[in-house]
């Protein structure tokens, strides 16, 4: 039986972990202000899980950002570690900086593009989606 990817990460100061099993569904590099003020930096990067492969050790706290989005955090340290959505139910999106090997998950696309700080260069050649890929649109 072939055994699957586990991937693990969790906040700062130990309090939540996580392990996710398999490989991401995807890999981003969001944009978005909501994101912003969520990790408090001028981007962040997730990458989309399957919910039922993914288990938290400790207890993130979660803040109802809009609604039918919870984002997750620790409430020890307060590092951002997650996102999800009602929209997309299935799924969580781990914060990329919050993995053990971080450095092995690489961006495939940039989303909520048109909400991207006009003075920040950025230099890959990435596709760039206005909003999400399940929307179409590029930039």
């Amino acid at each position: 039986m072939a055994h699957e990817t586990e991937w693990t990460g969790g906040c700062m100061c130990g309090a939540v972990q996580f392990q996710a099993l398999g490989n991401a569904s995807w890999v981003a590099i969001c944009h978005c202000e909501s994101c912003r003020r969520h990790t408090g930096g001028i981007l962040n990067a997730a990458a989309g899980f399957p919910a039922a492969k993914v288990r938290f050790n400790g207890d993130p706290s979660t803040y109802a950002s809009s609604p039918g989005v919870r984002r997750y955090f620790c409430r020890v340290c307060g590092t951002s570690i997650a996102y999800q959505s009602e929209h997309w139910a299935e799924d969580i999106h781990l914060f990329v900086g919050t993995f053990d090997e971080c450095r092995k998950m690489k961006p495939e696309f940039h989303i909520f593009a048109e909400e991207h700080l006009d003075w920040l260069a950025i230099s890959d050649h990435l596709p760039r989606f206005r909003t999400t890929p399940s929307a179409g649109e590029t930039i």
